[in-house]
């Protein structure tokens, strides 16, 4: 978010007001928080980094061991490159993340550099909290250039204001030992939604009326809710929003209602998963309690670390009507207000490096995320991953979703999923009530 040195306007102390109501709704996330001890050695007004004056920079994000961990590496090789600069990592845990940095802003301090949500720059560019991405390193020319084209969801009037250093698609992944067990080819994942449900019913595992293993992980809050957005919608035959980005279309026709059901019915009919089963989707699926997963690449660093004896495999998501897509999304570097002269320089040269290819094979190789540039799509190396392949052949087909409130829409459609479930709602009747919240949202933000 927003934070500024100095005495603020009028303007400044209202948009921080503004800030603090935005961000009361949260993901529940991962724990975990590091020192937040402030830097010394900023230079004085208008001296740059370049003239060999001592700076210092904050760069933040939401905690995520394996990103933190790596993180501190980099800061560590950067600053080796750059004696003049020192770069002070601060992360928080992801359900209180927006909270601290709305906090920071109405303190005057904060982060120069801030990691986000590509959902959540929209609100962030229109409160003001970035600047765009200098000209010399980051036009919108190099950008598109050589970045995968699903950047381009963050694009405003022809400017960038972020920057990400990999992005990621959504695939399937399945339990070997599960399959084979309940004498399904373990080599052979489901390739259709028929498929899917078809394999997920086999493996499903109920004992005296208690799940003791899905057939499906069914969690709203994991990736469940962008699967239906721009993959079950669009493999249904209904776009989520319309081509201007104005109108929400998810109940635009009888397809999208169908999508909807097909999503919920997977719970309510089926019976092939249940939300909060063994905590969530991810600790059923690397707890071995579930057979069928639908995650983001990012998974497999977790994978690597927490679940080594596991036997899975990875594939491209399911088709339907012969319409193959995943959803495409990533977590990207912005420069906010915060940084200026000497501590904007330090931010770009810092952002530059973190775009660098040689990090971006890195970042691909020990977090599962694909490297941003365009070159990693037929890179022949990380191809022979049989893991990360999937998602990287996904990367053509990939659909991004325009949010300008990431959290109110996902919590839009979390609930709907829970009338049905829990309150036995008419499908139908959820699904309008959600379309319309969120068709609320996007008339406010374009309204201002």
């Amino acid at each position: 978010m927003k934070e500024r040195g100095g005495l603020m306007s009028k303007k400044g102390i209202s948009f921080i007001i503004a800030v603090c109501m935005i961000f009361t709704v949260l993901l529940a996330g991962c724990g975990g928080q590091k020192n937040e001890t402030n830097t010394p050695g900023q230079p004085e007004p208008g001296k740059s980094s370049s003239e060999g004056e001592k700076v210092s920079i904050e760069y933040w994000q939401y905690f995520y061991e394996t990103k933190v961990n790596l993180m501190d590496g980099l800061i560590k090789e950067f600053e080796a490159k750059n004696s003049n600069i020192t770069v002070i990592q601060k992360h928080f845990p992801y359900d209180s993340y927006q909270q601290k940095v709305a906090a920071a802003i109405s303190a005057g301090t904060g982060p120069d550099i801030i990691n986000l949500y590509y959902g959540w720059v929209p609100k962030y560019v229109k409160s003001g909290t970035l600047q765009e991405l200098p000209q010399a390193s980051f036009s919108a020319e190099k950008i598109e250039s050589s970045f995968a084209p699903m950047v381009k969801v963050n694009k405003f009037d022809g400017k960038y204001y972020t920057v990400p250093i990999a992005v990621r698609t959504l695939g399937l992944f399945w339990n070997k030992d599960i399959f084979k067990e309940n004498g399904l080819d373990p080599e052979k994942p489901p390739q259709t939604l028929e498929e899917l449900v078809e394999y997920a019913k086999k493996c499903t595992k109920v004992v005296n009326g208690n799940l003791e293993v899905e057939g499906l992980t069914f969690q709203p809050s994991g990736q469940l809710h962008a699967w239906f957005r721009p993959v079950l919608l669009e493999q249904f035959g209904q776009q989520p929003i319309s081509e201007d980005n104005k109108t929400v279309q998810w109940n635009a026709s009888e397809n999208g209602y169908k999508a909807f059901e097909f999503l919920v019915n997977l719970a309510k009919v089926e019976k092939v998963g249940e939300k909060d089963f063994f905590t969530d989707d991810s600790t059923a699926f690397i707890s071995g309690k579930a057979a069928l997963h639908i995650d983001g690449s990012y998974r497999l660093g977790s994978l690597k670390s927490q679940a080594k004896d596991l036997n899975y495999g990875v594939t491209v998501l399911p088709s339907y009507n012969g319409v193959k897509t995943s959803f495409g999304s990533f977590w990207t570097n912005g420069i906010t207000t915060n940084a200026t002269a000497g501590k904007l320089d330090a931010s770009a040269k810092f952002l530059e490096y973190l775009t660098s290819p040689e990090v971006m094979r890195t970042w691909t190789e020990k977090i599962g995320e694909i490297g941003a540039r365009t070159e990693f799509a037929d890179d022949p190396e990380l191809l022979k991953d049989e893991k990360l392949a999937p998602f990287i052949k996904q990367l053509p087909i990939a659909d991004s979703y325009f949010y300008v409130d990431e959290d109110a829409d996902r919590k839009a459609l979390m609930d709907a999923i829970d009338k049905v479930l829990l309150n036995n709602m008419d499908p139908r009747k959820a699904l309008d009530e959600a379309t319309a919240q969120v068709q609320k949202l996007f008339d406010e933000y374009w309204a201002e």
